[in-house]
């Protein structure tokens, strides 16, 4: 009889054991979102360039590509120094002085521009050049012409970035319009001063 009750007992704790494991789920650890952090990219940056420009003075009845007289052209150099505030915005300043003569004059130029600037894809971008400058024309081979001006300039161009620091560029920049001299190729006219530079730029 002890025995019987003694199996009895043992069974029912046993079926006891089991309900009460029956409710018993795997423990799931709590899935771990991993925030999405978007990289900013800093646009701001000193940057430097050197160019090359053609540039030309001419009477204020003629143009960039004509070809007559009361004008001379001049191969020029230019250097570049410059500020990105971010990608839409910059401020720069250049100075330009001519390597080759081609008949009467040399010149030199300097001038400080604002410069907004909008990406139209990733490499490439466009941008305009607004400020004030000054501009001096010295004649050669006894021409005479001594002209020194300045005044309010503008330009237009376009940059394509080759690398993450480098990019190449060509732009037009208007150095002087209607300036009313003595002399140039003939006397007592106004002239006009344009540019067309192409270059690299550096940004540090």
């Amino acid at each position: 009889m002890r025995k019987t009750t003694l199996s009895l007992l043992t069974m029912v704790a046993m079926s006891n054991i089991g309900f009460a494991g029956g409710d018993i789920q795997p423990a799931v650890e709590p899935e771990v979102v991993v925030p999405v952090v978007e990289e900013t990219v800093d646009h701001s940056g000193i940057y430097a360039g050197l160019g090359i420009s053609a540039v030309i003075a001419y009477e204020a009845d003629g143009s960039f590509f004509d070809k007559k007289d009361g004008q001379d052209r001049t191969g020029d150099i230019t250097l570049i120094a410059g500020y990105d505030f971010n990608q839409y915005i910059a401020v720069e300043g250049r100075y330009m002085t001519s390597m080759v003569h081609e008949d009467i004059l040399e010149r030199s130029l300097w001038g400080v521009y604002v410069k907004p600037q909008y990406p139209l894809m990733e490499e490439l971008k466009v941008y305009g050049l607004l400020g004030y400058g000054g501009f001096q024309l010295d004649g050669i081979k006894g021409s005479g012409i001594d002209i020194d001006d300045n005044g309010f300039q503008w330009g237009v161009g376009t940059s394509y970035k080759v690398t993450e620091d480098i990019s190449i560029f060509v732009d037009y920049l208007n150095i002087a319009k209607d300036v009313e001299v003595d002399r140039f190729v003939r006397p007592n006219v106004d002239i006009d001063s344009d540019a067309i530079t192409v270059g690299a730029i550096y940004k540090f």
